[in-house]
């Protein structure tokens, strides 16, 4: 039985119910509360997933990667690990740098871990002394906006000018996070060859310092009888000036200046990294938002700035915005919105057929009430307008009035059966408060189960428990303290047949003949067929289970909304130059557009929205492993397409046929393009081999990169370990010793004349412009040994090598650890657009190729990325099931005060795996994380039928036996169930028709809840009386056996026990003695010899159950032949 009420809160009911002053003054600042904050939130696609991480960075000049690791890495990787709240360390040595990343806790105060961080470092003291202090830096999150792109028939220094004009224009409009790229400062070469070092007896460093004293005037003072200012100096930095600046005034009176020694030449913008627009060059201004930045809003101003500086612009000259957010964001969120309002309209027909008018308008009427409650707090709480909150808005769509339909139809059934309007509505409200409350708990319970979901994912997630259970509590406050003031008056008007509420009275004349003629009689023949029926719902559920066993229902973890972007990029081998990398990047704008145009013809629309080609770097997500490679080696191709969903096919086929399309040049090395996806999450192929050496992780690395090529659903394919340079250590000679050189001086020599020195850097517009002095490139030879002249303390000069002896190393550009063990990643891409073939890659690298090379190189290997959060989402999932689970059996043992009545109630909750199962079978979608989403909150909603169903079966055997009651009951309640399930499945249902490519990774949610309820509410109108009739036989038949245990009856206490004794001791000779010796006992073995050989314990229980069926009926007969003795003596 439901337990009552308490006074209190029935007193508080009641006072609501009769003062409709109260009930609209907390409808009206409801209302008012969510009208206020929606405007002010945010909008964005996901929730921002932030991860909060700090970085240690060591600069050691001079050193290749295996020495950082050494010397660096593994001196200081111990030390932070053990700093207090790191989760995790990774970290990356290369040539002269190391690069430590410390990932935390969530939820850890970052200012207090970059300190710890900063102590830790502190305490190692045993770092070379020759390299840098180690920097800490806290991590930075950032989110792109928009890329806006100047281009046109100009020259790029002036292009540089307009990138600066538009940065100092959006900069006063407050949008501060932009970023210029294609442009650099120039920088001024001053070439010297050796050869004129040794004949004018000058060196870098001095010709260097002279420099730096011209290139800036400085402030002498002010003469202040003269009111004049003092500077001393004229600025020299032109090309002219520099040529002319004074290295040393000789003896006779003649001067050596620098152009008499060097070539002086300055280099333009666009030097470094140059983008281009078909011919034409182009610059990037990259906008991004901070944490609490708005996109739509950061957009809209970079657009009227834009329009606004493209108005001064020279002819052919453009400013566009390309990888927009904002109409991305508002276009996937307005889709969302609509599918809403079509489940909105839905559930309000369905309302006003089932309900009348008046009773439709205010149990309908508590959508916008707590829909607007929801926002208020989800402003106050910093949730954002996004895909996912948004979609838990729409799931809780129909839910929020299950609260009100059950009040509201059960206010009007007692009003139907002679109740004033006031009893009646606050008769409903008490006694469906604790149901009701149960029921809201129970889902609240269910999706808060959520919350144990950790990682990027469980990030992702986050804002559907939260809405959903503010969406509940501001329900449930609606229902129990508004509702009933307006359900009063409208019991109080609806005693008249209005012509509006024809339509309902014409459909609930046909419901009642069909609940009262067929249904009822469904339920007498349920509960006389009740063992059939649980057999058979029970095949239905292990058939469901098969098919997802066997493979006809595919998982798929995470399928990422796919984005417009596709990236390609390449990487030239280290003898080519930059007119090779300008050739191939030509070649792949040729194939681009040459591949859209075919595509036009095939398909009627050029694919093709924007494209723009760099050279100078990467794009997006650079190769790895191209730390040994110039800029001028590296290049790329950034491609924009129209939206999904004006097109058939995915962008990760166009990035197939791309990559063979594109022409290779002869000194191209690697060439790798990629699509992009949106959400958190790892690449969908990353694997690391770990727990050997280098030379043998590479190796496998090489076997598993082709052996993946024979899947063409893969791509991107790349591994993060490259070869480096040959390293040439030199030791100083006994000779150079003698002549005075040292190893810190000769570094020092080296360094200058390999790498150059600034000599000077001065401030050029928004940018610092420096000035360089260099060897010139054609002189850094592999014979340079041989050529290189130094200068004695002396000043004599001897070749370089006379004084040092070389040994040569080769080995790896990078040192790569995670928690400090050395590994190897290989990533790719795998295209989703054929779940089986997906899922057919994954099987065949864990079962054949993974295992195959994992034994030829002796390595150990483990899946990363989507696959390690895929299991890391799976067993925090399980957690909050089991939690879920516990939480709502201990909610309706307090409810129902019975520790056996939430078993029935809690048993519906396996089928609704048959709904879900057949519903993604019969749409063909793959299982993922939001099925297991879908799953979690259906377990809270499928019980709320069963617990309105069985607290009237218990109203109604207060009165009459439990059969009837059973029947009566269901009869009874069968309208407020079929309300409450058809609400929530038609609030969802026009989302299993969305056809936008965006909102299909959503669609497993909106297909587990809908068919999972649907049938559900089937199965709860079956399963449930028939638990109920099969608890009250169990029932009875306990009662009897403790009547024969313990009963009045000396013979029939003897008979049991004895029954029970003999029972138990062929369990003893049986199971029992199987359990302890492996074996059945001699005596039995002897007399059964065909069961000897093969004696197991399933042979044991069959001899067991056999023996126990054989005393049960010895028992029976026996006391049938007592009865019949018995009856002849009397």
């Amino acid at each position: 039985m439901v337990r009552d009420l308490p006074k209190a809160a029935g007193g508080i009911l009641s006072y609501f119910t009769r003062h409709g002053t109260a009930a609209n003054l907390l409808l009206i600042v409801l209302i008012i509360a969510g009208l206020v904050s929606l405007p002010r939130m945010r909008a964005q696609f996901f929730p921002d997933v932030i991860i909060d991480n700090v970085t240690v960075s060591v600069v050691w000049r001079g050193a290749g990667a295996e020495d950082v690791d050494d010397a660096i890495v593994q001196l200081l990787e111990p030390a932070l690990l053990s700093v207090e709240g790191v989760t995790g360390a990774k970290s990356t040595s290369r040539e002269e740098r190391a690069s430590i990343l410390l990932e935390f806790e969530p939820g850890w105060d970052m200012a207090r871990a970059a300190a710890d961080i900063e102590t830790a470092v502190d305490q190692v003291t045993t770092l070379p002394d020759d390299a840098e202090d180690p920097m800490v830096r806290r991590g930075a999150w950032r989110d792109r906006v928009t890329d806006v792109i100047i281009t046109g028939p100009v020259d790029p220094a002036q292009l540089a000018l307009f990138a600066d004009e538009l940065v100092l224009r959006l900069f006063a409009e407050g949008v501060t996070r932009a970023t210029v790229t294609g442009v650099a400062a120039p920088e001024t070469i001053i070439e010297v060859p050796a050869v004129n070092l040794v004949a004018h007896d000058i060196t870098m460093q001095q010709i260097a310092a002279v420099i730096a004293q011209e290139v800036s005037a400085d402030p002498a003072g002010d003469v202040s009888g003269a009111n004049a200012r003092v500077r001393t100096g004229v600025e020299k930095r032109t090309a002219e000036q520099i040529r002319r600046i004074v290295l040393r005034s000789n003896a006779d009176g003649s001067h050596l200046r620098i152009g008499d020694i060097a070539q002086v030449r300055v280099e333009g913008v666009d030097r470094q990294r140059g983008y281009f627009v078909s011919e034409n060059p182009a610059i990037s201004v990259r906008v991004d938002r901070s944490q609490q930045g708005d996109a739509i809003e950061i957009q809209d101003k970079v657009q009227q700035i834009a329009d606004r500086l493209s108005e001064t612009l020279p002819e052919g000259t453009q400013v566009e915005l390309i990888r927009t957010r904002a109409e991305y964001i508002s276009g996937r969120l307005n889709m969302l919105l609509d599918n809403g309002l079509s489940g909105l309209g839905l559930v309000l027909i369905l309302l006003f057929l089932f309900l009348n008018a008046r009773t439709a308008f205010w149990v309908a009427a508590g959508i916008p009430t707590a829909m607007l409650a929801a926002l208020a707090i989800m402003y106050a709480a910093g949730i954002t307008i996004n895909m996912i909150s948004l979609f838990a808005l729409i799931i809780t769509l129909g839910i929020v009035v299950d609260d009100a339909i059950v009040v509201g139809e059960h206010a009007d059934s007692r009003a139907r059966k002679g109740l004033g309007p006031i009893e009646a509505a606050e008769t409903a409200a008490r006694r469906m408060a604790l149901p009701v409350f149960a029921a809201t708990t129970t889902t609240i319970i269910a999706f808060f189960g959520l919350v144990a979901v950790g990682g990027r994912f469980g990030d992702l997630i986050a804002d559907i428990p939260f809405t959903v259970v503010v969406v509940l509590a501001a329900s449930f406050i609606e229902c129990f303290l508004i509702l009933p003031n307006h359900m009063a008056h409208s019991l109080s008007h609806g005693v008249k047949n209005h012509w509006y509420d024809m339509p309902s009275r014409v459909v609930n004349i046909g419901f009642e003949w069909v609940r009262e003629t067929l249904f009822r009689r469904l339920m007498a023949l349920v509960i006389r067929a009740r063992y059939v029926v649980l057999a058979g719902t029970v095949a239905i559920l292990a058939s469901q289970i098969a098919m997802f066993m066997s493979g006809q229902v595919k998982w798929r973890f995470f399928n990422a909304p796919e984005q417009s972007s596709v990236s390609g990029n390449f990487a030239m081998v280290s003898s080519a130059g930059r007119e090779d990398t300008m050739e191939m990047m030509r070649e792949m704008q040729r194939a681009t557009e040459e591949l859209g145009r075919e595509y036009e013809e095939r398909y009627g629309r050029n694919p093709l929205d924007y494209v723009v080609a760099q050279i100078g770097g990467n794009s997006g997500r650079g190769l790895s492993g191209t730390e040994t490679k110039t800029p001028d080696q590296l290049g790329g191709i950034s491609i924009e397409l129209i939206d999904p969903d004006f097109r058939s096919y995915s962008s990760f086929a166009f990035v197939g046929e791309l990559q063979d399309k594109v022409r290779r040049h002869p000194l191209v090395e690697t060439i790798s393009f990629r699509g992009w996806r949106s959400g958190p999450g790892g690449d969908a192929l990353d694997i690391q081999f770990y727990g050997a050496k280098a030379e043998s992780l590479k190796a496998a690395s090489e076997d598993l990169k082709a052996a993946l090529t024979r899947f063409s659903e893969v791509s991107a394919v790349e591994d993060d370990l490259s070869y480096d340079k040959e390293e040439l250590i030199l030791e100083l000679a006994a000779q150079g010793q003698a002549l005075g050189f040292t190893i810190d001086g000769l570094g020092q020599v080296l360094r200058n004349r390999l790498n150059g020195l600034e000599a000077a850097s001065y401030p050029m517009g928004p940018r610092s412009a420096a000035i360089r002095v260099e060897l010139p490139k054609d002189e850094l030879t592999a014979d340079f040994l041989e050529r290189m002249q130094l200068r004695t303390v002396t000043g004599n000069y001897v070749p370089l090598a006379d004084i040092v002896s070389v040994k040569r190393r080769s080995g790896f550009s990078t040192v790569r650890r995670e928690n400090g063990i050395r590994l190897i990643s290989i990533t790719g891409d795998i295209s989703e657009d054929d779940p089986a073939a997906a899922e057919e890659v994954s099987l065949a690298l864990e079962s054949e190729i993974l295992p195959e090379i994992a034994s030829k190189h002796q390595v150990d290997w483990r899946l990363a990325g989507l696959s390690e959060q895929e299991d890391e989402f799976l067993n925090d999932a399980r957690t909050g099931m089991i939690l879920c689970l516990v939480g709502i059996y201990l909610v309706l043992t307090w409810v129902f005060a019975s520790w056996t009545r939430p078993i029935v109630v809690m048993a519906v909750i396996p089928f609704g795996l048959v709904g879900t199962i057949y519903g993604h079978y019969i749409w063909d979608v793959p299982l993922s994380l939001f099925t297991v989403v879908g799953l979690l909150g259906m377990t809270g909603i499928i019980i709320n039928d069963s617990i309105v169903l069985i607290t009237s079966i218990d109203e109604y055997a207060k009165e009459r036996g439990l059969i009837p009651s059973v029947i009566e009951g269901t009869v009874d309640r069968l309208r407020p169930v079929m309300l409450t399930t058809l609400t929530t499945v038609l609030g969802l249902a026009p989302l299993l028709y969305e056809r936008s490519s965006q909102a299909q990774f959503l669609k497993p949610t909106v297909i587990t809840l809908v068919y999972g309820l649907g049938f559900g509410m089937l199965l709860v109108l079956l399963v449930v009386p028939a638990l109920i009739a099969a608890q009250h036989d169990v029932r009875r038949h306990f009662v009897s056996l403790r009547h024969a245990l313990f009963g009045r009856a000396r013979s029939m206490r003897i008979a049991t026990w004895g029954l029970a004794l003999l029972i138990a001791g062929w369990f003893a000779v049986t199971m029992g003695w199987m359990m302890n010796f492996g074996a059945l006992p001699q005596h039995l073995a002897s007399g059964l010899p065909f069961l000897a050989a093969d004696a197991s314990m399933p042979i044991a229980f069959a001899l067991f159950f056999v023996g126990t069926c054989g005393i049960i009926l010895v028992g029976f007969f026996a006391s049938l032949i007592m009865q019949g003795v018995g009856r002849l003596r009397a």
